[in-house]
């Protein structure tokens, strides 16, 4: 039966989770970003950043009133007074960072995307499971308010049997952005195609088989794709990315009993409208009213996280860690079809 009202989204309280002592690692802008969602949505506390400039770090440190700023990231992960470690650099040196940090005890939230390629979020996992601490990627929309809805939705069987998810992310990056970077691991799947393609495996897994249609620019790295996902339930999904132009950054799941739309951008707090299948069908709106707009949302993953220690867990429930080496080996296939590659996977 087509519903009335949305389900109410179940998300923790930030006071119903235990404040861990967080260490950030790399101060740049999207650290900026989850401090500033950290500080005002959260009960977590930010105690010690480290850069590779202690002056980079100290100037981090006085904007946002953290305790202790450290010029090497080793001595921040020598701190016994840290609990969890947010590595907010590129995606190249993820991989080293992460084992540090494992090696040191400490729980760890990782920047999307988790690693450069699947084979390097292999070693991640397999290091941080035989440690024992928790490790997740950033993958910040898996813990906002819509996302519970969508699953609510999908678990209660609204949509009826899924036929096809689209979503879009492009964004018209400038010349010399990191997103264009060859020596970063740059490239417009890694960087915003990663949102379509973790949305779609949200809903429908890992597909079977991978299409790619793109190009790559000038510095090396992919451009733009279209994809194109099958599954072994005979669903599909349509994806794109680019880093050349701005697109609407929408997402849909259509299925037999209904059509569920994500509004832009729907990685972020957002709002979705459920329509019948009939093409003048009812359609009923839900919009986020928590009052945390745009990249504020990524508070909920340090709340998220802090639940999941204080359970005793290694690993998100909502976004594994064989779900996210998953999603890597996806973007590797679609990279290789237009021949990007990286030195190690030559």
């Amino acid at each position: 039966m087509f519903p009335t009202t949305f389900p109410a989204p179940i998300v923790p309280a930030a006071d119903s989770v235990p404040a861990l002592r967080w260490g950030i690692i790399a101060p740049g802008g999207i650290a900026a970003t989850f401090a500033a969602a950290v500080q005002a949505h959260t009960h977590q506390q930010l105690v010690a950043v480290a850069s590779r400039s202690l002056d980079r770090a100290q100037d981090f440190a006085n904007t946002w009133g953290i305790a202790k700023a450290y010029g090497d990231y080793a001595e921040l992960l020598a701190n016994p007074d840290i609990d969890a470690v947010y590595i907010a650099a590129q995606q190249h040196v993820h991989l080293d960072l992460a084992l540090q940090a494992i090696a040191a005890g400490k729980h760890i939230l990782v920047e999307k995307p988790f690693a450069m390629n699947g084979a390097e979020a292999r070693e991640i996992v397999a290091a941080a499971r035989a440690a024992g601490t928790l490790a997740m990627e950033a993958m910040w929309t898996r813990y906002l308010p819509q996302t519970s809805v969508i699953s609510q939705l999908i678990a209660d069987g609204v949509l009826g049997d899924i036929q096809l998810v689209t979503a879009d992310h492009g964004q018209n990056m400038p010349d010399g952005h990191r997103v264009r970077s060859l020596e970063s691991g740059g490239g417009a799947l890694l960087d915003l195609g990663i949102y379509p393609i973790a949305f779609a495996s949200q809903i429908l897994g890992t597909p079977t088989a991978i299409h790619n249609v793109g190009s790559l620019i000038e510095t090396g790295v992919d451009g733009q794709s279209l994809l194109t996902f099958s599954y072994a339930s005979r669903a599909q999904a349509q994806l794109n990315t680019t880093l050349l132009a701005r697109t609407p950054i929408t997402a849909s799941i259509a299925g037999t009993d209904a059509l569920l739309q994500v509004g832009g951008a729907f990685f972020t707090p957002s709002s979705m409208t459920l329509s019948q299948p009939g093409f003048n069908g009812e359609s009923i709106h839900w919009a986020d009213e928590s009052g945390i707009v745009a990249h504020r949302g990524l508070s909920y993953q340090a709340t998220a996280l802090a639940g999941y220690v204080a359970a005793g867990l290694t690993e998100s429930p909502v976004h594994s860690l064989d779900e996210t080496v998953a999603i890597l080996d996806t973007i590797d296939s679609a990279r290789w079809q237009l021949g990007y590659r990286f030195e190690s996977e030559k």
